[in-house]
């Protein structure tokens, strides 16, 4: 397996690492991009280490993994906006710096047209308000499939709840600043032509499998083409385990 860290900005938790195969013999004739937005309540505690056994995975069976870092809430410049403009930035990066270090055995199978996006839990969030925001496409990429694992998907909901995550992350409650909110809730996002896909599992403790339903239901009747996997038995974490069914669903949703 090989594995590249590339910056895709200035600040220091603007990179991320990029996997494939090392030897050309293991490469499928077509590879698809997938990138990979961890969760960890949007803020330090966690990084993109958390899914580096799923990024080798993913690399294992064929794919062009991006397994991306961004500022998160605990150092500057993290928190709402910044952390969704730097998944924005690291899709964007999938034009370029990504590119640029590929051998030319691996870049010429890479099939740009089909980038898949998953997001766990927080990851999940940003993930749709990036792609979102982006019209599912990059200059030279077209975004074809998010997989919002487990994923906080209306952040309003969540801030009228209370959710301290959410006020951390958007920095201020939801009477002070709905319009905040809003803007960074996945349920409130404008159509975008790709497919959304909410896996979660039924035994989630820390976000309901019915945050999930609800979006599906909702943005569907709006025109997104979206659908809802419940994965039986298992809770929120179970997508950073390579040997769970919530994992094996991913890869069958994104063909690898």
């Amino acid at each position: 397996m090989h594995r590249t860290k590339i910056h895709y900005g200035a600040a220091p938790s603007k990179f991320g690492h990029l996997y494939h195969a090392s030897d050309p013999a293991d490469l499928p004739p077509t590879m698809r991009p997938v990138v990979l937005i961890h969760g960890g309540y949007w803020t330090t505690e966690f990084s993109l280490t958390i899914q580096s056994a799923i990024a080798r995975q993913y690399a294992e069976r064929g794919a062009l993994v991006w397994n991306i870092e961004y500022r998160r809430v605990g150092e500057p410049g993290g928190g709402w906006p910044n952390s969704a403009t730097d998944v924005v930035d690291a899709l964007s990066a999938l034009d370029e710096q990504v590119r640029a270090p590929l051998p030319d055995v691996v870049a010429d199978r890479v099939d740009w047209s089909s980038v898949g996006v998953v997001g766990h839990s927080a990851g999940g969030q940003l993930a749709v308000c990036a792609v979102a925001r982006l019209g599912a496409q990059t200059a030279r990429t077209r975004i074809t499939t998010v997989v919002a694992q487990s994923a906080a998907l209306d952040l309003v909901a969540a801030g009228q709840a209370g959710r301290e995550s959410v006020r951390a992350l958007i920095g201020a409650s939801y009477a002070d600043a709905p319009a905040r909110y809003r803007a960074a809730s996945p349920i409130e996002q404008d159509i975008f032509d790709a497919h959304v896909v909410a896996v979660h599992g039924d035994r989630d403790t820390a976000i309901p499998v019915e945050v999930s339903r609800h979006y599906v239901e909702v943005v569907g009747s709006r025109g997104q083409s979206a659908e809802l996997i419940v994965v039986p038995e298992e809770g929120h974490d179970v997508f950073v385990n390579p040997r769970s069914v919530g994992n094996r669903q991913t890869m069958r949703v994104l063909g690898i």
